[in-house]
């Protein structure tokens, strides 16, 4: 029987995955570490990363040699999505009376903790 040493990068304990032959492919690997660990394909994917090269396995097809170490991380099914949006602020609207008042609460408030610390 040959195994790779699996854990999941907030983790500090390797678990292990077996297989006959030489290599485990990656998709296989994902399916023993997902089987093991009850997680659904649906819910997330997985990411591979040699420990000792950091190299990252993406090609489902690649091969990983017995023995090996590799560190895992849950990934959303379609990557990570970018989620930067710019809005823009027109400053020529008057800003409402309640926002300004919470800000001069706080700002009072301040000064008086402030006070009584001294």
């Amino acid at each position: 029987m040959s195994c790779v040493h699996y854990k999941f990068s907030s983790k500090l304990n390797y678990d292990t995955v077996t297989f006959d032959g030489l290599h485990i492919s990656l998709c296989d690997l994902k399916k023993q570490i997902m089987g093991r660990e009850k997680l659904k394909a649906a819910d997330c994917d997985l990411q591979i990363t040699n420990a000792q090269t950091k190299e990252e396995y993406t090609d489902d097809n690649a091969l990983i040699p017995k023995n090996s170490s590799v560190i895992v991380r849950r990934i959303p099914i379609g990557g990570v999505k970018s989620t930067s949006k710019t809005y823009v602020i027109s400053r020529t609207e008057p800003v409402s009376g309640t926002s300004k008042a919470v800000c001069k609460n706080t700002i009072s408030h301040f000064f008086y903790t402030l006070h009584l610390t001294l």
